[in-house]
């Protein structure tokens, strides 16, 4: 029997009930407006007979598609976003020029990385997952090239430099950033609620991986935020005294750029960005604790491949291995041929 509107459950919404071709549907419409609880019982009707007619496979859509990855548990960050932009888009119609297309319509101001991160990445998970239902054909999604990785830091000394050359609101967040190794976004759309200064703590849960993480507080830092003589809503301010406006995808220091290459240029230091006090922070910390997992931890990388270029860039402990290589006839004693050939008789 055709699908009939009713109310039902106590809901104020319209639900839908009957069977179409052997599928028995009981579901709400999401809408209390009988008029739009109709347009949708029209289309449901329809997708049933399609479904019915030509397959799941034939008529799936990106829409229902990622309904049922992330009711199956996959990761919902960035999702809804594209979900709005493909919507009733068929599953076999999504090919890598629509994915291309979507990611300069959805940003186009963003970086490699994160269209990556928010695009295809997502939209790799949500295809995949069909496909193993069946639902779609699966292939290889191309990405953009990513740059290759930079390692940019500075001295402690040149970092004292960079923050007594920095404007007033911009002090406190230098040092935090050099201090905690938060990424820029996590440090503008900090709020005071996530930091607890009687404890030296600061939580981070709103990060680029969606996992949220803690971290302990440089007594610097602790310092630097108590200088500040606000105590609610966003902890860092614009010269302006308004809190950062949150642009779509931006994360590569766009809204500090100006003042923060000021700084820089007063303090003498070249090709230097906002970001690389990351880089800094994380150089400083392997240097002295030489712990790639507490690193990894701290900073929100979810690999250790991430945090191995670190060690990479902190040879030069390794330098007393090297002095010890032998020298040949002539030179130091101790490290000649000689002396060597001795040693392993």
């Amino acid at each position: 029997m055709p699908l009939e509107i009713i109310r039902r459950h106590k809901s104020r919404n319209w639900y839908l009930r009957g069977t179409v071709r052997g599928i028995t549907v009981d579901e709400t419409t999401g809408t209390d407006i009988w008029e739009k609880a109709n347009e949708i019982r029209i289309k449901r009707e329809a997708q049933l007979l399609e479904n019915s007619i030509h397959g799941a496979r034939k008529t799936a859509t990106f829409l229902q598609a990622a309904v049922m990855y992330l009711e199956f548990g996959g990761e919902s960050r960035y999702v809804e976003k594209i979900a709005k932009y493909f919507g009733s888009t068929k599953l076999d119609a999504i090919n890598q020029t629509a994915i291309e297309v979507a990611a300069k319509k959805l940003y186009p101001r963003a970086g490699h990385s994160t269209l990556n991160r928010q695009v295809y990445t997502p939209v790799s998970a949500i295809l995949k997952f069909a496909a193993k239902r069946e639902l779609c054909s699966r292939f290889e999604i191309e990405r953009p090239e990513q740059p290759p990785g930079r390692v940019k830091w500075i001295t402690p000394k040149e970092a004292d430099r960079l923050i007594e050359c920095s404007a007033p609101h911009l002090k406190p967040l230098i040092i935090f950033l050099l201090y905690t190794g938060a990424r820029l976004s996590e440090a503008l759309y900090l709020d005071w609620r996530e930091v607890d200064l009687s404890s030296s703590h600061v939580s981070f849960l709103d990060t680029k991986n969606g996992e949220a993480r803690g971290v302990h507080l440089h007594r610097r830092v602790v310092v630097a935020l108590g200088n500040i003589s606000h105590r609610s809503g966003a902890v860092f301010l614009t010269n302006r005294g308004l809190p950062y406006a949150r642009k779509d995808g931006e994360r590569g220091g766009g809204q500090i750029k100006t003042a923060f290459a000021g700084a820089c240029r007063r303090a003498g230091i070249e090709d230097f960005s906002p970001h690389d006090c990351r880089h800094t922070w994380a150089t400083w910390h392997y240097k002295i604790n030489r712990d790639l997992i507490a690193l990894q931890k701290l900073g929100g990388w979810k690999t250790e491949r991430m945090v191995l270029r670190y060690a990479h860039v902190n040879v030069e402990t390794l330098a007393a291995s090297q002095d010890r290589l032998p020298w040949g006839k002539s030179g130091d004693l101790e490290n000649s041929e000689e002396n060597l050939e001795r040693k392993t008789k």
